[in-house]
């Protein structure tokens, strides 16, 4: 079995996975997440997003959060923008990458854009116009790529068309995201292959839920299809709350714990990462989905003498 050498690992976290969180978490404790996530060796996030403060209320402090984060070379703060305004907002804020999505079924679009999918592909051609001449990152997003909780399965013509649409402008990539858990590794598979087929020159981002508990399963079946690149939350935080039974994002923890078993390098400290994490548990206040930051890594021993034993 053929793995890649490296992968790398985009943390979405401070926007995907707090955006659900009722109670503000400080902008001065967000940041000090993404400074110690970016200490543990990660350089890719998606931090946060310009949307109305009324729609995602836990996110409106965008451009402070962005001025709030010590860059370093190489380091990707990404921001999730649904429309033009966004955009700009994003772009006077620096950030490194504009992310923009559409759902790949009327019913989510709808949902989660309050548009039709035509409008949305409108709304991405005028955003691609603005930033055609901007040294920025550009990356794609489809929503329930892999199944929709309104609709079932979701035609993989319509996904090729709007992947195709994303190459057409000049995306950088595209991410094709398992927003209710839908994924199975043999669709996986097929979607992957379809898509790499059509648009060779496109890169692909995996971004998978645990919603069936197989998460981490989709990631070794992307990894044996050859993507590189898989988003992830930490802790397990997340779900998106347009999404009926949208459960949290595959943990980014957990998720280089496997690479490091299966021998693939993300360039990431896990005993680091696990320490992130369970730093967030405590600003959330409450257990996290998330495994490694409770067992520890595989070879975590404990003490002997310590540990209880049979009586009698």
């Amino acid at each position: 079995m053929s793995l890649p050498d490296r992968v790398e690992i985009v943390e979405v976290g401070m926007r995907d996975g707090l955006q659900i969180e009722p109670e503000f978490v400080p902008t001065e404790t967000k940041a000090e997440i993404l400074n110690a996530l970016i200490d543990a060796g990660v350089r890719h996030f998606e931090a946060t997003s310009f949307v109305s403060p009324r729609a995602v209320p836990q996110l409106r402090d965008a451009r402070e959060l962005l001025a709030q984060v010590r860059k370093r070379p190489g380091v990707v703060l990404g921001a999730l923008a649904p429309n033009l305004k966004g955009v700009q907002n994003a772009l006077q804020s620096q950030a490194d990458e504009i992310v923009v999505f559409v759902s790949a079924t009327e019913s989510h679009n709808t949902k989660n854009l309050n548009r039709p999918i035509a409008q949305s592909l409108r709304d991405i051609e005028e955003i691609a116009e603005a930033l055609q001449d901007r040294p920025i990152r550009r990356k794609g997003a489809i929503a329930v790529a892999f199944g929709c909780p309104f609709e079932g399965d979701v035609d993989l013509a319509r996904v090729k068309s709007i992947f195709g649409h994303f190459a057409r402008l000049g995306f950088d990539a595209v991410t094709l995201g398992d927003t209710t858990g839908m994924a199975a590794p043999r669709l996986v598979r097929r979607t992957v292959e379809a898509l790499r087929d059509a648009h060779p020159d496109v890169a692909i981002s995996l971004h998978f839920h645990n919603t069936r508990g197989i998460g981490l399963v989709n990631v070794a079946e992307g990894l044996r299809a050859g993507v590189t690149s898989y988003e992830s939350s930490l802790g397990g935080l997340g779900g998106c709350p347009f999404a009926p039974g949208a459960t949290g994002n595959i943990c980014t923890e957990d998720l280089v714990y496997l690479l490091d078993e299966m021998g693939v390098d993300s360039g990431i400290d896990l005993r680091a990462l696990i320490e992130v994490a369970r730093r967030l548990e405590r600003v959330v206040g409450r257990q996290l989905p998330g495994q490694l930051m409770k067992a520890g890594p595989r070879l975590h021993l404990h003490d002997y003498g310590a540990a209880a034993g049979a009586i009698g």
